[in-house]
């Protein structure tokens, strides 16, 4: 009966009703809340006027909210529902129950003065604190509203059934145990509400207090009242109007406003609507069953869901642990490597350092040798040995100019980790099953018109179907290797255009793409072909060279604007195939050392092509040549450039090597073997020097015999 309490409780002070009466909208007030909310209204709004001029309809007139609104605060002092008025600096507060209600229009009675006693404002307004319903009081006040003796009964009965100590009444907050009961207010009160409300002086000093429990006998034997007419208070109820839905008496089916309308015995109508009332209960008490066993499934879900939570967190850690565990073993293969890798570059200069030391040691034992012949007198002897003591002497100085000094092995570690895709991947993990009934996007569609190639660049674009629903959070693109191989993810975002650089010339590629949200990943769209250029179409760089590099006729043709050498690159890199491209000589003054070949794109831009270790080029004067690699010279050849002369440049990736022609005609061996990586065509020069670069140049006849007879 706990869950009752609520209903029994009234509006506006938050207590049990006392003396409930029931307004015409239903909604019940204790009779003394009622009196504190009423509010004094003009002359022209009273009934009286309205009857006057006609058009009153009713003892109750409701207000419209848009009349109520004339009582502002500046108006009249009463301010929106805010509720008693403790002290007269507040003109409102809230009530314990959180209701906002009117403060009373005049002081209010004294408080041995029952409140159906106490005379009514005239042309009073009292408005319900719940449904916000205004109405004017008639001559009649309060009583003109019946009292709800079936309320009031039932919070005795409720009140008797509760064991625990009788709380105080007045309390504001947690109510105190009672300590006493006034039998002239029946009110229950603890100590500190005896003394500030109900003190032992003036008309409250002749009550009678008495203890809690015996104030509860006394409310139980106290007889029952019977309730009467609120239009005529001496004369019970007898029948029911059925028009109107309200008990009457005989007085009202006679003389009454009744006296037309269908009525009928009230205990007749007493069983009917009880009959109604238990057959609605009847459903709302289904309402109710099914409303506890979905409460007994919500908590079974709550205890299900913390189960589950903790299964899945377990499940993920493990997925989680064994995606580390595979991450260490792969950093364990490739440490090793990286050890193997170690070794090797120091096996290979630990063997050098051993052989140039006995080399040394036999180079400075040999000229210790020819020191002392050279002491020594005797012509005849000497001169026995001189020719076999200088070929020797020769022959080992041609010992150390063949490559002995050069470092068999670079210092740095060629080994790039591409963990590009891997990291992509762990951004990508997600839980897209957790929403199984999203479904995925449609497989895109590849825009074959806006697909191309140039050079070794492709570019894709693709559209979702005209028809689809779902949409796409994101693309991924792949593409194979070019020869036939597995595919990889080149791009994932939200573009639906996207160009790819670094592809190796005069090969085929296969690209793909597919959609994702949240849900999932569509199906992959039709797999297109691709074809890079045979031969490369490119410019020089502006963007990676030397500020001191003057670029002309688009890029093509350059100069320098200082004495010492600059270095420029090609646009275009270089991994795989055969490639030739020549530079036409326009200026030559003074007799520079302009330098051709390749480099990395990270090669030092201030200093002559070859002086470090990330180009390979040949330098050239008007007389002879030579290539150069990590400041090391090597393989001098006659024949110059002059002013007009065209320079060729032969980078074949598939045998790794790279050759070097002036005016069609091989300059030297083979330069350089052995060449792995990405190259950029590269020229080092001055002032003095201008040269234009020709691309897209077919394979020279001397290379092609070459390679028909290999």
């Amino acid at each position: 009966m706990e869950e009752m309490e609520e209903e029994l409780k009234c509006p506006v002070c938050g207590s049990f009703y006392r003396e409930p009466i029931i307004l015409p909208c239903s909604h019940n007030l204790c009779q003394a809340c009622a009196r504190n909310i009423l509010v004094q209204t003009p002359e022209s709004e009273s009934p009286q006027s309205r009857r006057a001029s006609g058009s009153g309809v009713s003892d109750y007139d409701y207000l419209d909210m848009d009349k109520m609104s004339l009582y502002s605060e500046a108006d009249s002092g009463y301010g929106s529902y805010a509720g008693f008025a403790s002290a007269p600096t507040t003109p409102c507060q809230k009530s314990p129950n959180g209701v906002r209600v009117f403060p009373p229009a005049m002081p209010p009675p004294a408080a041995h003065l029952s409140a159906s006693l106490a005379p009514v404002p005239r042309n009073s307004c009292i408005t319900c604190p719940q449904c916000h319903r205004s109405l004017i009081l008639d001559d009649r006040g309060l009583r003109g509203f019946p009292k709800n003796r079936v309320l009031e009964g039932v919070i005795d009965r409720y009140q008797q059934s509760k064991a625990a100590a009788l709380k105080c009444q007045l309390c504001e907050k947690a109510p105190k145990e009672a300590t006493v009961m006034c039998e002239q207010c029946d009110v229950f009160y603890c100590d500190p509400c005896r003394l500030r409300c109900h003190p032992p002086r003036g008309p409250l000093a002749k009550h009678r207090l008495v203890p809690p429990a015996q104030g509860r006998v006394s409310r139980r034997l106290s007889p029952r009242k019977i309730s009467t007419c609120t239009d005529h208070e001496l004369e019970n109820h007898s029948m029911y109007c059925v028009q109107c839905k309200m008990p009457v008496c005989y007085q009202c089916l006679e003389e009454g406003k009744h006296s037309s309308h269908e009525v009928k015995a009230l205990g007749a109508m007493w069983k009917l609507h009880k009959s109604q009332l238990s057959q609605a209960l009847n459903g709302l008490s289904d309402r109710a069953k099914e409303a506890k066993e979905f409460l007994v499934q919500l908590r079974n879900m709550v205890q299900q869901i913390q189960e589950n939570s903790v299964e899945f967190e377990a499940c993920l850690v493990a997925q989680c642990d064994a995606l580390i565990d595979a991450l260490n073993r792969r950093k364990a293969q490739l440490l090793s490597r990286v050890n193997k890798e170690h070794e090797h570059k120091l096996k290979v200069v630990r063997d050098q350092i051993s052989h140039c030391t006995v080399k040394l040691r036999q180079t400075t034992g040999l000229m210790e040798y020819c020191l002392e012949v050279i002491k020594e007198n005797d012509p005849s002897g000497f001169l026995q040995i001189s020719d076999a003591l200088i070929r020797r002497v020769h022959m080992t100085e041609d010992q150390w100019g063949k490559g002995t000094l050069t470092p068999r092995m670079t210092t740095d570690f060629d080994l790039n980790l591409d963990n590009t895709p891997l990291l992509q991947s762990i951004h990508q993990l997600d839980f897209v099953q957790m929403k199984p009934s999203s479904p995925v996007p449609a497989a895109p569609l590849l825009q074959l018109e806006d697909c191309c190639t140039h050079n070794n660049s492709a570019t894709l674009s693709w559209k979702q179907p005209p028809l689809s629903t779902v949409m796409a959070e994101g693309y991924i693109l792949e593409l194979d290797d070019g020869n036939g191989g597995q595919f990889r993810e080149v791009y994932v975002g939200k573009e639906t255009m996207c160009t790819v650089d670094g592809l190796h010339f005069n090969s085929t590629y296969s690209a793909r793409v597919k959609a994702f949200n949240k849900t999932g990943v569509s199906q992959y769209s039709k797999t297109l072909v691709l074809q890079t250029s045979e031969v490369a179409w490119f410019a020089f760089d502006p963007g990676s060279a030397h500020s001191d590099i003057i670029f002309s006729n688009d890029n093509l043709t350059v100069t320098c604007s200082s004495y010492d050498d600059r270095v420029v690159l090609g646009k275009t890199g270089f991994s795989k195939g055969v490639h030739y491209w020549e530079l036409t000589v326009d200026r030559y003054d003074n007799h520079p050392d302009p330098a051709f070949g390749v480099a990395c794109i990270d090669v030092l831009k201030d200093m002559m092509l070859g002086k470090d270790d990330k180009a390979w080029a040949m330098y050239v004067d008007n007389n002879r040549s030579w290539f150069m690699h990590n400041n090391s010279h090597t393989n001098r050849t006659e024949g110059g450039i002059t002013k007009g002369a065209t320079v060729g440049v032969l980078l074949d990736l598939n045998r790794k090597t790279l050759t070097f022609s002036i005016n069609e005609d091989q300059q030297g061996p083979i330069a350089f073997e052995n060449m792995e990586g990405l190259f950029f065509p590269a020229v080092s020069l001055n002032r003095n020097v201008q040269v234009t670069l020709h691309t897209g140049l077919p394979v020279p006849d001397f290379y092609s015999s070459r390679a028909s007879i290999a």
